[in-house]
């Protein structure tokens, strides 16, 4: 088989690539490199069955071209990280909105199964508790730029069932909590990247508040591993899965992990709301995953611990 990738050079998107040539399957990875690099791929450029097209989404044409004798489609191309998005609003709404469109439509005409990566930001500020995919959306105003990525992540969801429903669109959607791994980049505002290299460096671990938020993260290999299971599963067309991991951690002691990990001497500074505020940026309180869906269609669960997590990423920053 020969997948297409969009967004294939970028964080999980090339750890999905390595595993689908792992399995023997051709790639085709598409990515405008402006967040994903060659880096990411440098173990796998030079093969035979992987081939680079390097564009964005948002041409029409190129996409359409891309689609071109492959069996599936992984959409996993979009602007993404809080920083990002704060940063580049109109550019953010452009690629995640009209950008997914494009994909979609030639999907849709190419008749060819497609993933549609999506998101935990779909639920907002909803803090109830572990979430399921039927939980309510709670979004602050549409004035904040700090809720476009959530909207336009919404659209993208709304816009593949609709084509399932009525163009008969082969697609299921996967919300992925709080992904982490090796060459994931501090670069957009992921906490666990941005905590290691402030440690590293021996400079201060950033708080908002008082880091009583609550996450749950996954390894980006039970990630890929949960994606592809799901992908071959004949059944869940048109319908949304969560995917994240088990052990809930307050923002304050992996921020302390982090330090202990690293033997650093680095100290922890707070950045009070109000001054969040000030940049458009709002924070949520608790997100926690409720992947009873994903497990009981594919009995997928995650294997590794928030401790291999850690681990892991420590030791590819050393090997970096």
């Amino acid at each position: 088989m020969k997948y297409l990738i969009t967004g294939g050079a970028g964080f999980i998107g090339s750890h999905l690539a390595e595993e689908l040539l792992n399995q023997g399957h051709g790639i085709r990875i598409f990515d405008d490199f402006s967040t994903g690099s060659k880096e990411n791929l440098k173990e796998i450029l030079n093969l035979s069955n992987v081939e680079i097209i390097s564009g964005s989404i948002l041409d029409k044409n190129l996409i359409s071209q891309s689609f071109e004798g492959i069996d599936g489609c992984f959409h996993m191309a979009a602007a993404v990280g809080v920083e990002k998005i704060l940063k580049d609003p109109i550019g953010s709404l452009t690629t995640n909105i009209h950008g997914t469109e494009n994909v979609l439509e030639a999907a849709v005409i190419s008749q060819v199964p497609l993933l549609l990566a999506s998101t935990s930001e779909i639920y907002g500020k909803n803090s109830s508790g572990p979430l399921s995919e039927d939980s309510d959306r709670i979004i602050g105003s549409p004035l904040l730029s700090r809720w476009s990525y959530s909207e336009a992540k919404a659209l993208d969801e709304s816009l593949a069932r609709a084509l399932y429903e009525k163009s008969g669109l082969k697609v299921k959607i996967i919300r992925y909590f709080n992904t982490v791994g090796p060459r994931q980049s501090a670069a957009y505002g992921m906490v666990i990247p941005k905590f290691f290299k402030a440690a590293i460096s021996g400079d201060a671990l950033l708080i908002h508040g008082k880091g009583e938020q609550r996450r749950v993260f996954c390894h980006v290999k039970d990630a890929v591993n949960g994606t592809l299971a799901l992908w071959n599963s004949k059944s869940g067309f048109g319908e949304a899965f969560n995917l994240g991991g088990v052990e809930e951690v307050s923002i304050l002691d992996l921020a302390k992990n982090i330090i202990k990990l690293c033997e650093s001497n680095s100290t922890i500074n707070y950045l009070s709301y109000d001054e969040m505020r000030k940049s458009g940026f709002e924070d949520i309180e608790r997100r926690i995953p409720n992947t009873e869906k994903l497990r009981k269609l594919i009995g997928w669960s995650p294997e590794k611990s928030l401790n291999n997590i850690l681990n892991d990423y420590l030791e590819s920053v050393k090997e970096k």
